[in-house]
């Protein structure tokens, strides 16, 4: 990877009409399928009972809802979990009954249409109430996460960049969520988990470019604004590039390789790589311009003694 190593003058902020047209389709369009798709929550948020088996052979899935529906459970969720021989039941919290005999109703049921043994692997039980308060805490585990990092941003930079920081971290978080609203995956607690870390990983991104930026104001003497905002995202380009490639090797291994339990999880770190990524470059640069940060608003306060001395260097 050595061309990562070599000195590059692109013209970032040169495309950054193009970015924000962008952005604003994909915030549009991720708050468009949030607000009237929703989110297709798991039993983490909506309370029910989760059932994985194991079949000797291929399981026929539409025989497996058929079974189900004849025995009362026509509000069942079925699908392959892992392989074709592992199927993955999620039913709804029914309220008049005892979830704990509905996981063994069910698994007597299939089993009865089964000629072999069907090995029960994990049974998973959320009542509604735990549901609600897991939702209720998710979102404000991430509020909690953009009020610090709001404050942490504007102690160790200034104002601009803390508002930069944070619309960075709202773009990438709304179309994380929104893309699992248009391709309907479920949201459960490891994809919540995933999009806090996500948050972390953008934050990271954002903060090397902000420091860059900072130390590029104060070197060069001239050249305005755009200009030195350039020179430093080309200067980071290659950390840039360089993590989010390793990262994203990492990603690609848990979402081949992990299973299917941390599949989702897996596809919201991927998605929010890139779109981090991405907004590090563009959005976080492109906010803290057009809030009109200069050299100045970087430049360390004047000391007190400073300020009152004559120019001979005497104190008045």
């Amino acid at each position: 990877m050595q061309f990562l190593n070599r000195e590059t003058n692109i013209n970032f902020l040169a495309m950054r009409p193009y970015a924000v047209v962008l952005s604003a389709l994909m915030i549009i369009v991720s708050i468009f399928s949030i607000t009237t798709r929703g989110l297709n929550f798991g039993i983490d948020f909506t309370g029910g009972t989760m059932i994985e088996l194991g079949y000797p052979q291929a399981a026929n899935l539409d025989e497996i809802r058929s079974t189900l529906a004849n025995g009362g459970f026509e509000d069942a969720s079925v699908q392959n979990f892992g392989s074709i021989r592992e199927v993955l039941i999620r039913l709804p919290v029914i309220e008049s009954e005892n979830m704990a005999e509905i996981s063994n109703q069910v698994v007597a049921l299939l089993q009865s249409a089964e000629s072999q043994p069907i090995d029960l692997r994990r049974v998973e039980f959320v009542g509604p109430q735990v549901g609600e308060e897991l939702t209720e805490q998710g979102g404000l585990a991430m509020l909690y996460a953009l009020f610090g990092i709001l404050i942490y941003v504007a102690l160790r930079f200034e104002y601009r960049f803390a508002f930069g920081s944070i619309i960075a971290l709202v773009h990438d978080v709304v179309i994380t969520v929104g893309i699992f609203s248009l391709l309907q995956l479920e949201f459960d607690l490891t994809v919540l988990a995933a999009i806090l870390a996500v948050i972390g990983y953008s934050l990271n991104d954002t903060i090397v470019v902000f420091d860059r930026i900072r130390e590029t104001f104060l070197k060069l003497r001239k050249g305005g604004p755009e200009e030195v905002v350039n020179v430093a995202l080309n200067n980071t380009l290659s950390r840039t590039l360089m993590t989010s490639m390793t990262t994203l090797l990492v990603v690609l291994s848990l979402l081949f390789f992990g299973g299917e339990v941390i599949h989702a999880f897996a596809i919201a770190l991927m998605i929010g790589v890139l779109v981090g990524t991405y907004s590090s470059i563009y959005v976080a640069s492109a906010a803290i311009l057009a809030m009109g940060v200069s050299k100045a608003d970087l430049l360390p306060p004047q000391k007190e003694e400073d300020e009152n001395a004559n120019p001979d260097g005497s104190q008045v």
